[in-house]
């Protein structure tokens, strides 16, 4: 059996951000004991082996480690598997916090990803985040220190206060801090937040601002060694996310856990947003089929490299049509899109509009 990625939700957290849909709940020992027990009853009942793992999030660090490290013996890994596990700065950074790096690194856990958002603490905290910088630096120091060294930073843009020279003392941080990955993601305002219901009042930057955020952060990352190879993604030369390229190479999946996606056997499926569904032995729900090529082609132009003309004949046995090289040409002439003999990609210009560029280029392609 072929090695898939395995995506753990972990519906934790101990507030919510004022910014943030994912389903979450407050977290208590008796739940979480209950939850880690399914967690690990269904991925035993899979009996699958993976190549990446993905503890996502809420704040998988509320597990603790003891926990963490008892899901990852129920998991069959390859020996090169990427173990990524999402942690709160709050919980493994404070000064008297409890959190074991060394355990999760002795059970498998290779990859940190860390919610930064900003090193400005004054946006830090129209963000809802509890910590400051302070606490970052040290759960980076303890990850280090326990020998995970490959570390990813989320960073916001498009924020409360924001302008270029806080951008720039953020993007300096992350350089400077010694991580090898950062998620750089345009806030959006979602239904059923705190911001959204305070849309009104918040003094964000205007959408030609946050443009300009954007190409700005695009443009400080590379001088600092980050190459973007993804919409929103940047990484250090072999650091980038092979977990997240499943999604965007339409590979297959399995999510375990409420509100977890999947993608596998070429067919999506989903478990509710709801623990008490997931404890008391709910089953996933059917999503539709997957791996389209429209799908395809969407997901692979969010990519820097592109959609590439061999791989996608390979999977689908079939050539690109030529209205798409042409409609591609348009864009092209406006900067938006590259076009080689390889492959069609979208441009940091483009990217700021991939939605209308995919949509454009998928019409050309027949069913």
């Amino acid at each position: 059996m072929k090695p898939i990625g395995l995506y753990l939700h972990v519906p934790f957290c101990s507030g919510k951000c004022p910014y943030c849909d994912f389903y979450s709940v407050i977290p208590k020992n008796e739940i979480m004991d209950l939850y880690v027990r399914t967690l690990c009853e269904k991925i035993k009942a899979e009996n699958r082996i993976y190549d990446t793992v993905y503890f996502g999030g809420g704040t998988p660090s509320l597990l603790g480690a003891e926990r963490i490290s008892e899901i990852l013996a129920c998991i069959k890994r390859e020996q090169n598997c990427e173990v990524t596990l999402e942690c709160n700065p709050s919980d493994t950074g404070s000064e008297n916090s409890p959190f074991d790096f060394y355990a999760v690194k002795s059970a498998g856990v290779n990859r940190i990803s860390l919610g930064l958002q900003s090193a400005v603490d004054s946006e830090r905290k129209a963000l809802g985040r509890k910590s400051g910088c302070a606490e970052i630096e040290r759960a980076i120091q303890r990850a280090k220190k326990a020998g995970i060294n490959n570390i990813s930073l989320d960073l916001m843009l498009g924020i409360p206060g924001q302008t270029k020279d806080s951008l720039k003392k953020s993007i300096e941080f992350c350089a400077n801090s010694g991580a090898a990955h950062i998620s750089a993601y345009i806030l959006k305002i979602e239904k059923d937040t705190f911001f959204y219901k305070a849309r009104n009042k918040l003094m964000l930057p205007d959408e030609d601002e946050t443009c300009d955020l954007y190409l700005y952060a695009v443009e400080e990352l590379k001088k600092s060694g980050f190459n973007q190879y993804e919409v929103s993604n940047f990484s250090k030369e072999g650091f980038e996310s092979r977990h997240n390229l499943k999604y965007w190479h339409c590979d297959e999946y399995l999510g375990i856990g409420a509100a977890a996606h999947s993608f596998v056997d070429g067919k999506r499926f989903y478990y509710e947003r709801s623990i008490d569904d997931f404890i008391n032995g709910a089953l996933p729900i059917d999503d539709g089929n997957g791996g389209s090529e429209e799908e395809y082609i969407m997901l692979n132009l969010r990519l820097s490299e592109g959609l590439n003309f061999e791989k996608h004949k390979k999977r689908y046995n079939k050539e690109i049509p030529k209205s798409f090289i042409e409609k591609a040409k348009e864009f092209e002439a406006h900067s938006l899109v590259k076009i080689t003999e390889q492959a069609v990609s979208l441009t940091a210009e483009g990217f700021l509009v991939s939605n209308a560029i995919i949509s454009a280029l998928i019409d050309t392609v027949e069913n």
